[in-house]
Order: C-alpha cells, then structure tokens, then sequence
C-alpha cells in the first residue's frame, strides 16, 4: 500500500535527478566554465549535487503531498459536501464581487488571479460532488495537470539554468531574483534573444511526454485512495524526511572547495535562489568591473574636503537649532508637476509650495523602490549592487541623517501609515536610534480610511501633527521623517477630497490625494507654536515607474524636491544635476551643523560640489556627469550613453527627456568615476566603514 502510493514521488524524482545531472554535466563542458575538471573531481561534484538534489527534491514536493492528503471520497457526503461547496461559493462571491476584499487592495492582477483560482476550484469541486459517476476521470485529470505542472516546472528551471550558466557562469543569485522584479524587461530580452517559440513548443512538448508516461505509470494509484490512517502515516514520515531536508541542505555549502565552479556545479539552484532572495545582495567584487581598491577610494573621496572617509564639517556661522520635516513622497515622479510639463493640475500645492522653497530642479532618485529613497535620505550613500541596506541583515548602526540629530539632542522619529515591519523599514529604523510611528499607533477613532497599504495620507498627517506637538511640549526639537502612501496602487483614497473619485484607482487621483493632504499637513503646521522654527524637506521616494530604451531612462529617475521654512530659506531654482543622496547633507550646510561625517553625498552649496547623480536598479549602477551616463553591470559590462535634451515646451532646468545615445569611445575618466564610487561604497558597506 505505501510503497505504491510513493510511485508518483520516485517517479517525478527520477526524473528531476536526470535533469540535475544533464545539467551538471553541460556546466562542466560549458565553454565558460574556464577550468578542467578531472575524473575523480566530476564524480565527486555530481554525487555530492546528486545528494543535494535529493533532498531538495524532498522540500519542493510538499505541495503534491498536500494535494495527495486532500484526496477523498467521503468529504462529497451529505451533508459534508454541500456545506464545503457552500464555503467555496461564498468564497468566489467574496473575491468577484465585493469590492473591499482584501484581494483588491492589493491591485494589480492579483485580484483576477485569486478570483479566477478560487472560482477553479469552486467549478471542480462542484462538478465531482454533483456528477460522482464522472468524479474518477474528473480526478484523473486533476492529476495529471498537477503532474505536468511538476514537470514542466523541472524541465523549465534546467532550462533557465542553462541559460542563467551561459550569462554568468554560476548558479542562481540576485541577478535572477532581479530578473523576477523586472519582468517585462527580462521577457523582452528573451524575446529578443533567444528563438522563443521553438524553444518554448520544445519545451511543452517533453513536459507532455514525460507527463505522460509517469501519468500512466501512475494512475491506477487513484483507484484506492488511502483511508484517514495511512494518510497519518505518509503525513508523519513525509514531515520527518522534511525537516532533515531542511537541516542537510545547508551543510552542502560548507563543503571545502577552492574551486568556484566546483562549488557552483554541486550546489543546487533553488536553494540558490532562496538564498539569493533572503540575502538580498549581490557581490560587487565578483560581477562587477574593479580597479585597486585603494586607488578607488583615492578618486572617490578627492571630491571632499578633507579627502577622507570620516572627515569633520564646519561653518564659521553659530548653528541653527530648528525642528526638520522630512516627508519622502512616494513614487512622485517629477513629471507629474506643472513645473515640468505637466497640465492636468494634479499638484497644485507642491507646485505652488516650490515657488517659495529652495528647489531642486535636477534632481535624481537613486533607485526605484521606497527602501532605496529611504537609504539614499537616511544614509546619503549610493546605491550598491542588489537590495537596499534597509533590506539587508546588516543594517544597524549605521551613520546617519537621524545619528547627527540625536547627537544635537534632537528626538528622531520615522512617521510611516502602514505598518512598518513592511520592507522590513522597523528593524532598519529602530536599530539606527529612529522612533516609530505607524498604523499600530493609531485609535480606530483616527482612520478616516485605510487600504492594504495604511492610513490614508490625511489621517497620517493629523497624527503627525499630534506627535510633533508633543514634541514641541516636552521642549524638546525633534527631526521626523514621515513617508506617505497613498500614491500606490490601488490608489484608493476617501471620497470627496479632490476631483477624481476613488473608485477610479488612477494614478492621477493618487498623485492628487497625496497632494492634497501634504496641503492639509501644512495648514494644519502653520497653527502651531513650533512652524515658524521648523524646516521642510519634501521629496520623492522614486518615480512611478522605471522602465524605458534603456537600461536606465533619465526621465524615470528624475524627481521633485525642495526645502521650505518661511522666513529662513529665500525661494531660489537650483539647476545643476544632483542626487537624492545630496539633500541632506545640503540641509545640514543650511542649519550650519558641525558634524563628524561619513555621508557620501555633497552639500550642493560647498566650493568642492560636483554635478553628478547616482542611479540604478538592482544590478545596473549607473553616473550621471558631464552629460554622459556611465552604467556598470554583472560580468564586468561597461556601457555609455551621451546625454542630450530632447526639445520640449519647458524652461530649460525642467526638462526631463533626454535621448540616450551609446558611446563607441568611452569616456575612460567617467568609467573611472562610476567604478571607483560604486567599488568604494561596497567595500566600506562589506567592512562595516560606514558604521557610527
């Protein structure tokens, strides 16, 4: 009884250790893999990668032990069956129709995919209790679509391998968790690249094949399914084989090899991956182009007066104690203001607040997701190679906007309206000596309106006024940083605030509602004791979107900013090309702060500025200076493009658009620049330099 109901496991195993091992022997004939291998090496990578396969295996078939133990005839009794197709009918109601599920919020194609998956199982459920004389073959073919995706899933992950291999000649890493975040870049490469439709028909036609052969190996299995006993049994062993899996699987990777691609071949790609996806790093020195590391440092840091990494900043003007405002707006691309084209009055107030601010008018984000705007804001460093240092274990400590405020005795605070565990912004935060406000701080008294994202904006900028106004009681300054949500999909909002209704879930109205309630915080600001003795910072997290041409469009990177204090900051346009990284440290030149530094950004207002911008995704690093665009990539890949400005109606400072021309010459200072600035941040990240 047991060992034939384990048929389909050792079948679907057998065949995933023969993909494995084709795979481990193409790697090592592969013309990238630079080394030789001798006969008794080979052996030994493919048994220790066979005995990792095996255990692998073991994990990635929980899922068919799932659907094996849910395999039954009594639960379509009366009146057991009815009350469970009861439960799945209210359930697909649930996701159709009611408009606030919890599906919704989330936006995109998730709801369709949840109510498309929910109605699935709804249909089959129904038509196996209400047809039991066709519930064997209805059966019969549930399996076998749960075995073809199995198998189509083995052959699919070889393939990628192969073609993952042939690109950077290692298993898994970043790169491919990158490849799952830009996927509409990644499938247009593939397009492009590769003879998608044979490869794809090839590729479903071994998938039927195989399934095929182990369906009918297997299917007299459904026959006799095994009773509540049995079930225990498979169950118990299955979670025993389970967590060995789990406890074997990392002692593979502590096996000594000096070999790189001995360690890569034997090493299996999904643990790889989860790795990869955990760790949320990429190493610089291993994929990227590198030059002496202390020649890299020398030419970085010659832009700072001293040229050092720790060095002192000073100002012959006595310091300005006021309380700092920084709000980071997410995804507000600068081309959503009237000052940069834009005709659909959606901005009125940051548009209207910018003429009497310092405003930034070449501005540039670092990356293209909230954590990389918050790193850019808190550390004003560039971005590195793989996630954000938000994301990442090592992220405590460090030197930051919030540490020379705690070390001029002001109250540090990070003011977000979801919950902050989200992008794991709390951990970050609080181990860098920030406060946290958040959606747990609130009464249900004071959510006027919230979706799967937080608060609504209003709501946050009324506790954030709360907050502020304790601060200022207890006598104390206070630097809070406050990260809006609302300009996120599903771009949900309370109704009647602006024009655009909420049920309309544009981005525009997104846009819209979050300007509307940076006007209200204001309003609400200017009331207060502590507003004439406070500074504003408002700028983006990122813009709305990241894809174009090229690898890095310029208009995608390009956001507003600005610093407003009535009475303090004289309104003026600041046209040179600067960072998100540069804001900051600028303030702090404007506050006349002494300080022990580490940023890596400029104060834009010092003799030794710059013009430059850093940008990038999670693997392409890129410069912006002297009008070229400099990007590095994985693989040592160096690419430029010359800079020039597309015509377009606006003043010169507010155009966005620029045609991104490749350069055959390169610029080797420029090269130069790029390399030994993201070579630099990466080592001082690596050797923990840019801690306090």
């Amino acid at each position: 009884m047991y060992k034939s109901k384990l048929k389909p496991y050792l079948y679907l195993g057998l065949f995933y250790g023969l993909v494995s091992l084709i795979v481990r022997i193409v790697f090592i004939f592969h013309p990238i893999t630079t080394v030789k291998f001798g006969v008794f090496e080979s052996i030994k990578i493919i048994f220790i990668g066979g005995l990792t396969d095996v255990f692998v295996f073991i994990l990635a078939s929980s899922i068919f032990m799932l659907y094996s133990l849910f395999l039954s005839d009594s639960k379509y009794n009366k009146p057991y069956g009815y009350i469970i197709f009861g439960f799945f009918v209210l359930a697909f109601l649930y996701t159709a129709f009611v408009p606030g599920n919890i599906f919704k919020q989330y936006g995109g194609s998730f709801p369709e995919v949840a109510m498309i998956f929910v109605g699935l199982k709804t249909l089959l459920f129904g038509l196996m209790l209400f047809l039991p004389t066709q519930r064997i073959k209805i059966r019969n073919i549930l399996y076998f679509i749960i075995l073809f995706l199995y198998v189509l899933l083995i052959i699919f992950n070889g393939v990628s391998e192969y073609f993952f291999w042939n690109e950077f000649g290692v298993r898994y890493n970043f790169i491919a968790v990158d490849y799952l975040i830009y996927t509409n870049e990644v499938i247009g490469n593939i397009m492009e690249s590769y003879p998608v439709v044979p490869l794809f028909v090839g590729i479903l036609s071994v998938a039927l094949l195989v399934t095929w052969f182990i369906y009918k190996k297997t299917e007299d299995e459904l026959l006799t399914l095994p009773n509540f006993v049995q079930k225990l049994v498979l169950l118990v062993s299955f979670i025993v084989l389970f967590g060995i899996s789990l406890v074997v699987i990392p002692q593979f990777d502590k096996i000594k090899t000096e070999n790189t691609f001995a360690r890569e071949i034997q090493a299996n790609g999904f643990p790889k991956f989860y790795h990869a996806f955990t760790q949320n790093e990429l190493d610089y020195f291993q994929f990227y182009p590198t030059v002496n590391q202390e020649v890299a440092e020398s030419n970085f840091l010659k832009q700072f007066d001293p040229p050092t990494l720790s060095r002192p900043v000073n100002s012959v003007n006595p310091e300005m104690k006021k309380n700092v405002v920084l709000i980071s707006i997410e995804s507000m691309s600068a081309e959503f203001l009237e000052h940069y084209g834009n005709d659909q009055k959606i901005t009125p107030f940051l548009d209207s607040l910018a003429d009497k601010s310092l405003m930034f008018t070449n501005l540039y984000a670092t990356g293209n997701r909230t954590v990389r705007g918050l790193e850019a804001l808190t550390l004003c460093i560039p971005p590195t190679a793989g996630e954000s240092v938000v994301k990442r274990d090592n992220n405590k400590n460090k030197f930051s906007t919030g540490s020379v405020f705690k070390s001029k005795g002001y109250d540090v605070k990070f003011l977000y309206g979801g919950y902050s565990y989200f992008d794991n912004m709390e951990e970050f935060y609080k181990s860098n000596g920030y406060g946290i406000v958040d959606r747990n701080n609130f009464t249900p008294e004071e959510i006027s309106f919230a979706n799967v994202w937080g608060v609504a904006d209003e709501d946050m900028a009324k506790k954030a006024i709360q907050v502020m106004n304790a601060e200022a009681k207890s006598g104390k300054r206070f630097f809070h940083q406050w990260m809006t949500v609302s300009n996120h999909r599903p771009f949900t909002y309370p109704e009647g605030r602006i024009d655009i209704l909420g049920t309309a879930k544009s981005r525009e109205g997104g846009v819209k509602y979050t300007d509307y309630s940076i006007r209200k915080f204001f309003e609400m600001a200017k009331k207060q004791s502590w507003y004439k003795n406070t500074v504003f910072v408002i700028v983006a997290d990122h813009c709305a979107s990241s894809a174009g041409k090229t690898e890095l469009p310029m208009d995608k990177y390009r956001i507003p900013g600005m610093i407003f204090s009535e009475g303090f900051i004289e309104p003026q346009k600041f046209n040179q090309t600067m960072s998100q990284i540069d804001v900051m440290p600028t303030l702090f030149g404007l506050l006349n702060f002494k300080y022990q530094s580490k940023f890596l950004g400029q104060d834009i207002f010092s003799q030794n500025f710059q013009p430059k911008a850093y940008i990038a995704t999670y693997q392409d690093l890129g410069l912006i200076k002297n009008n070229y665009l400099t990007i590095i990539s994985p693989t040592k890949k160096v690419k430029q493009y010359s800079l020039s400005l597309q015509k377009s109606k606006n003043p010169e400072d507010f155009k966005i658009f620029y045609d991104e021309r490749p350069v055959k010459n390169l610029q080797q200072n420029l090269v130069d620049d790029c390399i030994s600035a993201y070579q630099s941040v990466s080592f001082w990240l690596k050797e923990n330099k840019l801690n306090k």
